[in-house]
């Protein structure tokens, strides 16, 4: 079993302990997506760290879309929770990359791919370098616009 899906199923039980409803509640929904990926596709498998990241950096997105959903829709009480959700998604999360260090990464790619000055021609290329070393860390949509500036 991967240390990480090891460590979720840990913490749930001490959040379940500790009467911890909002954090137990997600650790199992948590846990469900990850059993879900485990079981999709044609044999089941296990999850390696990273998967079991990918998982959660995906129901972490989904709870900052949802949040903001609620938002627009007026409730703001199942904005707050759907926020918590992702708060407690973001404890088992690499460190975000900020602004500065997308940039920085994309200017290295950039270079590292000669497309200086070749304008949105090398966008796949540069992405394909990024992607990687961004891969979790960095929501893409953001990396997507960072590489577009740079090559503009």
């Amino acid at each position: 079993m991967s240390a990480l899906k090891d460590r979720l199923r840990t913490d749930l039980t001490a959040a379940m302990k500790a009467r911890e409803e909002l954090r137990a509640s997600t650790l199992r929904m948590a846990l469900t997506a990850i059993t879900n990926a485990e079981v999709a596709g044609k044999s089941a498998k296990e999850l390696s760290d990273a998967e079991v990241v990918d998982v959660l950096s995906s129901e972490a997105k989904r709870r900052r879309e949802a949040a903001t959903a609620f938002d627009e829709g007026d409730r703001p009480e199942r904005a707050e929770r759907e926020r918590a959700e992702a708060g407690v998604l973001a404890d088992y999360l690499p460190t975000p990359l900020t602004d500065e260090e997308v940039a920085a990464i994309v200017a290295d790619a950039v270079v590292e791919a000669g497309a200086e000055g070749q304008g949105m021609k090398a966008m796949g290329r540069v992405m394909g370098l990024v992607a990687p070393r961004t891969k979790g860390r960095a929501d893409g949509g953001v990396v997507a616009a960072e590489v577009k500036r740079q090559l503009a």
